[in-house]
């Protein structure tokens, strides 16, 4: 695991990117990967990618490159998805509907084992039509009772702002330890909840910023 106590948060964003251009290499049978092939694909240069991999140990052999298996799963290791992960979707709109029938996923052992919505009724038939087969969406109501029932560990938010405050409650009463939150709205939680807060606006308008100038 990680050499240092302090890891920035840029490169686990970047060892996902990394992990990512592994699988396809290795779909294409490759075995061997330099940090300067790793580095273009994933549009960075070599030096980080040694430098960020340097963080977690000595993964390649000089001269030579990194295994793509061996590398892959160590980058799965240290991600923590080498492990199943179980979630819970609060709000099952457009959003919610299409976390739900997302099958990537499954690729990095995230499970969705709950879905909650106040107008469950509705949404089952809704998701049943485009999925092909009959998704369980449960009441509001149930919200605490199922996740502690089904062990979920994360909870993604995907409500109406107004609402988003009094679910990221319920998850923590529920003892979930992490939130990922795509509602527009900021949100509270104790120290030890870890949250994200997952604003498409200010996404854009980082972008527009740089395209402004």
């Amino acid at each position: 695991m990680a050499k240092y106590p302090k890891i920035p948060e840029a490169t686990i964003r970047r060892l996902s990117s990394y992990l990512k251009c592994l699988e396809d290499l290795e779909t294409k049978g490759e075995k061997v990967a330099s940090s300067a092939l790793i580095a273009t694909i994933c549009n960075v240069n070599a030096a980080q990618v040694r430098k960020d991999f340097a963080y977690f140990g000595e993964f390649g052999i000089r001269g030579m490159g990194y295994n793509v298996k061996e590398l892959r799963f160590h980058i799965k290791e240290i991600l923590g998805t080498n492990r199943e992960w179980r979630i819970g979707v609060i709000g099952i709109g457009n959003l919610g509907s299409a976390l739900l029938m997302y099958k990537g996923f499954l690729k990095q052992n995230y499970k969705i084992v709950a879905a909650f919505d106040l107008d469950p009724v509705t949404v089952v038939g809704h998701i049943s039509e485009k999925m092909g087969k009959p998704i369980e969406i449960l009441h509001m109501d149930r919200l605490k009772e199922v996740v502690k029932a089904r062990n979920v560990e994360i909870g993604i938010i995907t409500t109406p702002a107004a609402e988003a405050q009094n679910v990221a409650n319920l998850l923590v009463e529920a003892n979930v330890k992490g939130i990922m939150n795509f509602a527009p709205s900021q949100i509270r939680v104790p120290s030890h909840v870890v949250l994200r807060n997952v604003f498409f606006t200010s996404a854009l308008d980082n972008l527009v910023y740089y395209l402004s100038n």
